[in-house]
């Protein structure tokens, strides 16, 4: 099958967006478009990770849409090693901090990125190979209405009325606090957290939607794909009067928000790219290329930089960015980004160095 160009770079703009999200300079002074929404709403840093799953979906669609109803022992073999090592690389990370190695193991934070993405990557290739179009509908709809009512609607078993907000009283944090306890990222709410993994997998679902679109042979697919990523939109604005747009709990909304502009700027670079054959973004191809790898190189090196030190109070990170950043008459946040930008600059040019060496680390 032809490489769609658009999905690449969508790919590779993601995993570059997630990398100037998480190595700012002073995390006291985040450039404000790069901060995650307080609790609801959405921010621009808040489309980097459901962007991420809705491609985890396409290519999905793409890897194993001739396998469909015929997977063997193998296929599933290779879907459950990904997924593991997946998790792995994640639970690492979680160990891998700056105050490693005094870290105590039964207190370290279980949920995480990459575990997040490995186990909707598992648990959706299987629906996929398994089930019909109109099956993987039907559950997509049952998850993300069924999630409404119990987070909204169901009491919790000390017999208070659930709420939306953060706190115990919120059914994810509730079940997060119960069945992790101290190992999630914050004393009352982990945004990877159990139960909010379950509309995650609606995302993923979507992008498989999305991938089938494209390498049909439907006429006008563009058109489709657009009032399809109208749909979800308008849908998703309307309920987040009634469940709010949140990250934190991947609210219903958050999915069909999130999922719409997914799909409508996948439309707009799939017109460019693949239909009109204009050659750009190949930066963020070469990202896309190794998307996992760059992303969990990024994360290791930035925390090795808070973790090294100087002297006794100053780390390698610090002295770099207070050093060549900071400047009177320059504000904090602008230095935060400009550091971070630097940062963004170097893994691009890491990606291109494996991508014309032919490279390709597959986790």
């Amino acid at each position: 099958m032809k490489r769609v160009q658009s999905v690449d770079f969508l790919r590779g703009f993601t995993v570059v967006l997630m990398i100037l999200v998480n190595t700012p300079g002073d995390w006291n002074h985040v450039y404000s478009l790069l901060l995650h929404a307080d609790w609801n709403g959405l921010t621009l840093a808040d489309f980097v990770f459901p962007f991420f799953l809705f491609i985890v979906g396409i290519s999905i669609s793409f890897v194993y849409k001739n396998k469909k109803g015929k997977a063997n022992a193998s296929v599933y073999r290779k879907i459950f090693i990904r997924s593991f090592k997946l998790i792995l690389l994640g639970l690492f990370l979680n160990v891998f901090l700056p105050y490693f190695p005094f870290i105590k193991i039964e207190s370290m934070r279980i949920p995480g990125v990459l575990q997040r993405i490995g186990i909707v990557f598992c648990i959706v290739s299987i629906l996929y190979l398994n089930l019909h179009k109109k099956q993987l509908l039907y559950i997509s709809f049952f998850i993300l209405l069924g999630y409404w009512i119990w987070l909204a609607y169901i009491p919790l078993p000390n017999g208070n009325l659930p709420t939306l907000d953060r706190g115990v009283n919120n059914w994810a944090n509730y079940v997060d606090f119960l069945l992790l306890k101290g190992n999630i990222w914050q004393p009352d709410y982990d945004p990877e957290g159990i139960l909010s993994t379950l509309p995650s997998i609606v995302t993923v679902l979507i992008g498989v939607f999305v991938g089938e679109i494209l390498v049909s042979k439907i006429k006008q697919k563009l058109i489709l794909l657009t009032i399809i990523s109208m749909c979800l939109l308008v849908t998703g604005y309307v309920w987040d009067v009634f469940f709010p747009i949140n990250k934190a709990l991947w609210s219903s909304s958050f999915v069909l928000v999130t999922s719409g502009y997914a799909t409508l700027f996948l439309v707009i670079f799939h017109y460019l790219m693949d239909d009109r054959e204009y050659d750009f973004g190949n930066l963020f191809k070469y990202v896309g290329a190794n998307a996992i790898v760059i992303y969990f190189l990024s994360m290791v090196f930035a925390r090795s930089l808070y973790l090294i030190k100087i002297n006794s109070q100053t780390s390698i990170h610090q002295f770099l960015f207070e050093t060549f950043f900071v400047y009177k008459g320059i504000a904090m946040p602008l230095s935060s980004l400009f550091y971070a930008l630097i940062v963004v600059g170097f893994y691009i040019l890491l990606a291109y160095f494996l991508y014309k060496r032919k490279i390709f680390i597959k986790v």
